[in-house]
């Protein structure tokens, strides 16, 4: 009964109190230079920026992304927002609907270059992107979240996502000495960081007594996600599922539902407030937290800089953690979920 309480008590202060954490903005961000730049295996190292405090001008930024269907792009989308209304920017957001929305995303770019906008930040539905772009490109871009592959983005916004493997993997390592098996639900096939997390697990578990059972590729859709649980709980039961957010959140139930709660244990390879959820109340063992309001706020920041003539960033983010329970990152919902009654913004200072 103690511990219910202290959940809802946990759950009522994250809704009434996100807002206001939120609003809080540190004097200079912790974040991470990696190097060489858009490589999969790379160093890193620790670097503290104090975000602007004003930009030399109303800069006019249009910003493109995959979808905004779950946290994680709600959470990117409120760091972006907050900061260009911070700097008094003008920003125009479009999103494409989903992973699959190449030609969509496509036409949006090509809206951004017709436009009178002075950059255009990206969060790609694919790598090669600008390599199907046929016209010039005619405005500086910053990669934000994905990669974008082209000899004119020196600038990419987010983590190295074959850590993002690496670290789920490394946690399942050391949690038992005898056999394991896992099961991989990470998104979209080859599409966002999905590859680079099963790339980074794969190579990290190699030797170790931690196979992989089975991997399954679905859009970011609770409703697909759920059917690929159900079709995987169907064959074998696994020790272990990683899964995108989205399929964690799903997979909450469905392990419920297949009584296997005490059997398969669930591992999210990103943080969402429905993941978060979990960790508390024991539900989800472990996820990673790549800090997305963070990157969104960087990725205005950063813009503005090179905008105003600083060199290219590279490689820059925040710095991975890991969430289990008895080991939350303080700062969650200041860098990571926006507010609980936020929803996403497309225009800042645009009539």
């Amino acid at each position: 009964m103690v511990k219910l309480l202290q959940q809802q008590i946990f759950l009522v202060g994250l809704i009434i109190l996100s807002p206001l954490v939120n609003a809080v903005e540190t004097k200079a961000w912790s974040l991470e230079q990696r190097t060489p730049y858009g490589k999969t295996i790379q160093q890193s190292k620790a670097l503290s920026l104090s975000p602007l405090k004003e930009a030399q001008q109303a800069w006019r930024i249009c910003v493109l992304v995959p979808h905004l269907k779950d946290t994680y792009w709600t959470g990117i989308n409120y760091g972006l927002v907050q900061q260009a209304k911070k700097l008094d920017l003008q920003l125009s957001l479009y999103e494409a609907g989903s992973y699959y929305g190449l030609d969509k995303q496509l036409s949006q770019l090509d809206n951004c270059m017709q436009q009178d906008f002075d950059a255009i930040i990206i969060g790609s539905v694919s790598p090669n992107l600008l390599k199907d772009y046929s016209k010039p490109i005619t405005k500086p871009i910053t990669a934000l979240v994905n990669r974008l592959s082209h000899d004119k983005v020196t600038t990419r916004i987010g983590v190295n996502w074959y850590q993002m493997g690496v670290k789920a993997a490394e946690h399942v390592k050391q949690v038992s000495n005898k056999p394991l098996t896992i099961a991989l639900l990470t998104g979209p096939d080859k599409l966002g960081g999905s590859d680079s997390v099963e790339q980074g697990l794969i190579d990290t578990l190699k030797g170790s007594q931690v196979t992989v059972s089975a991997v399954h590729h679905a859009d970011n859709n609770r409703n697909l996600y759920r059917d690929e649980l159900e079709a995987l709980l169907d064959k074998q039961t696994p020790d272990y599922i990683l899964g995108s957010a989205v399929a964690v959140e799903a997979g909450i139930s469905i392990v419920r539902q297949y009584q296997l709660t005490d059997k398969v244990k669930l591992i999210s390879s990103y943080l969402s407030p429905a993941v978060l959820r979990g960790i508390y109340r024991g539900k989800v063992e472990f996820s990673n937290d790549d800090q997305v309001v963070l990157q969104g706020k960087l990725a205005v920041d950063i813009t503005v800089r090179e905008l105003q003539g600083a060199k290219p960033f590279g490689d820059i983010g925040p710095e991975i953690q890991s969430l289990y329970p008895n080991h939350i990152n303080p700062n969650v919902l200041k860098t990571s979920l926006p507010p609980a009654d936020y929803y996403p913004i497309y225009r800042v200072n645009t009539d």
